[in-house]
């Protein structure tokens, strides 16, 4: 007979078939042609196979006599499936009490009613409240009623935060939605739900953007979340000149400008002069919040609106007027001496009016005296780092680099001689001491050496505002020579993620030191 070219199909009680060994029986046996294993087959482990083979659970190929009993077989095959595990989805703990203990208040022992509705609720979840804790174990009359009314003195929780806020006892975690985020924060500072309220911090540190910075800046401050507070006032610091905003504008309150306004950190575009113009742009929308023109439009139809009151105000500044009194706090953390540091800023600021001509009169007379020093006292520069005068007085400005490619610019005003031109190339920044090498529309010093201290920062953001990276140089003093230049940053690649944005603080004279004679007349605490 030929080899074997089918399996033998065996039902209880039938005889045993005789088999029959085809060619070269008692070396290695030849596999059946039966197209792959099947399931349920046995393995055999002959001496003198290499490899593991399957064979059916009738018979073996490699010993013919070795056909297992086909009960025997049936018996393993119903052990394997006992032992073979099964993927099912189970309702998972936290679900099943979600929906049975809190949305259905089955076995309910308490009732808890605020704003018109009712939650049939358990002490026993209650009691991770820091709020229901402390009145079911205290001696308050609450601790043995069934049916709790709750006051809620707070504006901000509504019905669904209250739900969102008992849910969360029930069950492991909380979907927030950013507009919701507010309202179940109050609602979790309420009941004092510590986890909640973490997840509330992290859901608006995440989400902070344009619409929602000045919401969470007031939330953050009424609820204590500090770690908020702080994001907020940073994404601010990092958009307020670099994405101006007509929306952002009427919502930034004059305590969160005035901090913004005298932080060092503020990430000035240009120069001093359009920190100005942005405030000027700011104060007109609180004034006239109904105005909805969009931000090319909006500096001219400020400076029309302004124009027709200093006709109603002749010879007095805007700021002190009573329309203008509230900004005055505002407006005395302008550097004013890089304002005036330009002939047509200059111009611009005493055309406006809006800043009191004593407050000018004064920086005139600074300016002019360290000018004499610079040019007839030998002032060389600052010689070391002093934070604090750095942060409180430096020359604050910026540029925006829109692509990758090479820029060479200056920022104008008279720096006391010193012409500082700046360039991107190659991914490396470079400061150069300009003195004879290219045209320059001022006077410029021609002392050996002059210092200036300085910080360099660079920032990337996505379209919501939020960092991608950024990278500081950190306060240095950087001494040069006639017509000398230094690198002061080498990018790293990484950091090359277009437009990309430059700040830098530049001090370059010391100043000098203050007596009450030249302390600001209308600022004792400038």
């Amino acid at each position: 007979m030929g080899s074997l070219s089918s399996r033998v199909l065996r039902h209880p009680g039938l005889a045993r078939a005789p088999q029959e060994p085809g060619p070269g029986v008692g070396g290695s046996a030849r596999r059946p042609e039966t197209g792959g294993d099947a399931a349920g087959h046995s393995f055999c482990y002959c001496p003198g196979s290499r490899k593991r083979k399957r064979s059916s659970g009738a018979f073996c190929y490699c010993h013919p006599d070795s056909e297992t009993d086909e009960d025997e077989d049936e018996g393993d095959e119903q052990q394997r499936l006992l032992n073979t595990p099964r993927r099912k989805k189970l309702k998972s703990t936290s679900k099943y009490i979600y929906q049975t203990l809190f949305l259905n208040g089955e076995n309910s022992d308490i009732k808890i009613c605020a704003l018109g509705e009712e939650w049939s609720l358990h002490k026993i979840y209650l009691c991770q409240s820091g709020y229901f804790s402390s009145m079911f174990s205290g001696s308050w009359k609450e601790s043995s009623m069934n049916i709790i009314e709750l006051e809620i003195p707070d504006q901000n929780i509504d019905i669904e935060a209250l739900q969102v806020a008992f849910g969360s006892l029930y069950r492991d975690d909380v979907l927030i939605k950013p507009s919701r985020v507010i309202a179940i924060l109050a609602a979790a500072c309420m009941l004092q739900l510590d986890g909640l309220i973490q997840q509330c911090g992290e859901t608006m540190k995440e989400t902070i953007n344009v619409k929602t910075v000045c919401g969470y800046y007031t939330s953050a401050g009424t609820y204590g979340l500090d770690s908020v507070k702080k994001k907020c006032l940073e994404w601010l610091l990092n958009n307020l000149m670099t994405h101006q905003n007509v929306e952002l504008f009427k919502e930034l309150s004059i305590n969160i400008m005035k901090q913004l306004i005298g932080s060092s950190n503020l990430f000035v575009m240009q120069v001093e002069m359009d920190v100005y113009t942005a405030l000027k742009k700011w104060m007109f929308l609180q004034l006239v919040p109904s105005w909805n023109g969009s931000l090319k439009q909006l500096l001219t139809e400020t400076d029309v609106w302004f124009s027709k009151r200093r006709k109603d105000f002749e010879g007095t500044a805007f700021l002190e007027t009573e329309q203008g009194k509230p900004f005055v706090s505002v407006f005395r953390h302008l550097r004013l001496q890089y304002i005036i540091s330009d002939l047509a800023s200059a111009r611009i600021i005493e055309q406006d009016s809006l800043v009191p001509s004593e407050w000018l009169s004064s920086v005139y007379k600074q300016q002019w005296l360290a000018m004499l020093r610079a040019e007839q006292d030998s002032e060389v520069g600052p010689q070391e780092i002093n934070k604090e005068e750095l942060e409180g007085n430096s020359m604050r400005c910026g540029r925006k680099l829109a692509k990758d490619g090479e820029y060479c610019w200056r920022w104008t005003g008279f720096n006391f001689g010193f012409d500082l031109l700046v360039t991107y190339t190659n991914r490396y920044i470079i400061f150069k001491r300009n003195t004879l090498n290219q045209p320059c529309s001022g006077s410029v010093s021609l002392q050996p050496r002059r210092s200036i201290a300085f910080r360099l920062r660079l920032a990337s953001f996505d379209s919501s505002g939020k960092l991608i990276c950024s990278r500081t140089t950190g306060y240095q003093i950087l001494t040069l020579e006639k017509d000398q230049e230094q690198v002061v940053m080498n990018l790293d690649s990484r950091l090359l993620i277009f437009p990309l944005y430059i700040c830098c603080n530049f001090l370059y004279i010391s100043p000098e030191k203050r007596t009450e004679n030249n302390r600001h007349p209308e600022n004792p605490d400038n």
